[in-house]
């Protein structure tokens, strides 16, 4: 791979994890970063559209197809995909473009076993497309695989992992009713059934 490549992939990982995460506990990780993670902050947002959206072409295009060899550029890659354009794109059909190809990669990746070359926090992210997907079967599996993240964890991290777990949790109970997540269906064009919209009048039925 190029150095370039290797470079490119590098920035990504201290963008989202920080420098120096793979030798941080997990929970001071998710506790400096949780901002970036998972806040709705136009200025993030535009940040990562400025210097991501070209790499994330690039992987959709299937030019970073060499990332998927390894652990840390395969972290990237789904990164890149998975992550990353819910904040480029959010509030569009276009921030779940990319998911099947994340969910692709991350099969893979789980196949080939890259997850366990990874620390636990960055596990998470290499989890998170079978969280997003509308498949029973990913579904299932993300459970699995953050249940036991969780039963893993050391005391300073287990509750960190506790709520990863929970929120699988509650994205399988939705797939499992639903099979689908209701709160995609406006921005998906998508008409919601009855029960669906009762539902999404309830706190905590979107993500």
């Amino acid at each position: 791979m190029a150095t370039s490549l290797q470079q490119q992939a590098d920035t990504i990982l201290d963008f989202w994890f920080g420098a120096g995460f793979d030798n941080a506990g997990a929970s001071e990780v998710a506790a400096r970063q949780s901002a970036l993670w998972w806040s709705k902050n136009p200025e993030i947002d535009a940040d990562c559209r400025t210097r991501f959206e070209p790499l994330l072409k690039d992987a959709a295009a299937n030019r970073l197809a060499d990332w998927a060899d390894a652990p840390r550029t395969t972290l990237a890659l789904l990164l890149l995909l998975d992550q990353f354009p819910r904040n480029i794109y959010r509030d569009t059909a276009q921030a779940f473009a990319f998911d099947e190809l994340a969910r692709q990669h991350c099969h893979l990746a789980l196949a080939m076993g890259l997850d366990q070359q990874l620390p636990a926090i960055a596990r998470v992210f290499v989890y998170l497309p079978l969280e997003h997907s509308e498949d029973i079967d990913d579904q299932q599996y993300s459970l699995e695989l953050f249940r036991t993240l969780a039963k893993q964890a050391g005391q300073a991290d287990r509750e960190i992992f506790a709520h990863f777990a929970d929120y699988a949790k509650k994205h399988h109970q939705i797939i499992e009713r639903f099979g689908r997540f209701p709160h995609r269906n406006q921005i998906l064009g998508r008409a919601s059934t009855a029960e669906e919209s009762a539902f999404l009048q309830q706190p905590g039925s979107s993500f």
